[in-house]
């Protein structure tokens, strides 16, 4: 029975709220999967000591090393045992790797050439007077750390004459030359900063909204889309992530009510770039780290005249907090984990 390990910051897999449907979804798929951390293998015995779910509780267990490695949980947190993880992973093939930053995702795509005509413009500040050069050629820009995440500190910025007009969630200020870059100063001085071009991608009614695009692995070795949904931004605001007030809706209602006849076409042309998207990443890590990745969650905007522009590109994406999805997202990292398993074994 192929056994798959599911390696995880956190001790036990009480605190890890999706541990438990990964366990269910193995062994309805004949394998059975343990919890475990870093502080758990054993290298000399070739054992790992974690956690199976049995009869409605997590019992501890010492099991031969599994077949398969899902590795989830902070990869920050992870890194802490990066010697006992690099030296499993010589022996164990893993699903997921990084696929690094935003910046990190941006060059390697503009270097292949391919999809950089996707690609929003971006430059990593060196200072305020990059960053001025920079807002007089495109006049509306957005300002963002290069490691944020779930749309945290994105600040919008357009020039209104002599001043400058800047929009911090729904916090809007007018702000002075001499303002502005005392601001950009000291946010510099905090972490490293990114500048955009800003896309204008509005609904009807004014929201800005983006679509995530969900790709995975499945039991074939395939690329599938899990979901391709709209993410709408509140009223005021320039983000449409959820963590910051957005919402979520269906993308055959959303695309009709926002484009009409139109909406099939568009539908179609998302779901194409997914998977082309995905594709071409994929090669990409073969070809820079001899590695694949599993899943995608692709951030895209449409233009005023329909054109695909990249936000961004995540490679532990989460599972959509609604629609009934997690189990379908559970199923194909856990048949997918089989593959990887007896792919190894043939190798």
């Amino acid at each position: 029975m192929i056994r798959i390990g599911m390696l995880h910051h956190r001790k036990h897999p009480d605190s890890v709220i999706k541990a438990y449907a990964y366990g269910a979804i193995a062994k309805a798929e004949g394998t059975e999967m343990v919890y475990f951390s870093p502080s758990g293998v054993d290298f000399k015995t070739k054992t790992i000591t974690g956690y199976m779910y049995n009869d409605g509780k997590w019992e501890e267990v010492t099991t031969p090393f599994p077949h398969v490695i899902y590795n989830t949980g902070s990869p920050e947190k992870l890194a802490k045992s990066s010697d006992i993880i690099n030296k499993l992973k010589k022996k164990i093939p893993f699903t997921t790797h990084s696929i690094g930053n935003k910046m990190a995702v941006y060059h390697r795509l503009k270097e292949a050439g391919e999809l950089k005509q996707y690609l929003i413009p971006s430059e990593v500040l060196k200072g305020t007077r990059h960053f001025f050069s920079f807002l007089d050629s495109y006049r509306k820009i957005v300002f963002k750390p290069v490691n944020g995440r779930k749309g945290q500190s994105i600040v919008f910025i357009e020039r209104v004459g002599n001043d400058f007009r800047v929009l911090i969630d729904t916090i809007e200020e007018q702000l002075s030359y001499d303002e502005l870059r005392s601001f950009i100063e000291e946010h510099l001085r905090q972490e490293d900063f990114l500048v955009q071009p800003y896309i204008n991608c509005r609904t009807k009614g004014g929201n800005v909204y983006d679509f995530r695009l969900h790709v995975q692995k499945n039991g074939e070795g395939n690329w599938v889309i899990t979901s391709v949904y709209p993410r709408i931004g509140a009223l005021g605001t320039i983000v449409s992530n959820i963590n910051n007030g957005g919402s979520m809706n269906y993308l055959v209602p959303f695309l009709k009510q926002e484009f009409g006849d139109d909406y099939f076409n568009i539908k179609r042309y998302l779901e194409h770039f997914s998977l082309v998207l995905a594709h071409h990443m994929d090669d990409l890590q073969q070809e820079h780290y001899s590695e694949s990745i599993d899943e995608l969650g692709i951030d895209v905007a449409l233009d005023d005249i329909g054109k695909i522009w990249i936000y961004e590109v995540n490679w532990r994406p989460g599972c959509p907090p609604t629609f009934y999805l997690e189990m379908d997202v559970v199923k194909n990292t856990i048949q997918y984990c089989i593959y990887l398993a007896n792919a190894h074994v043939k190798a």
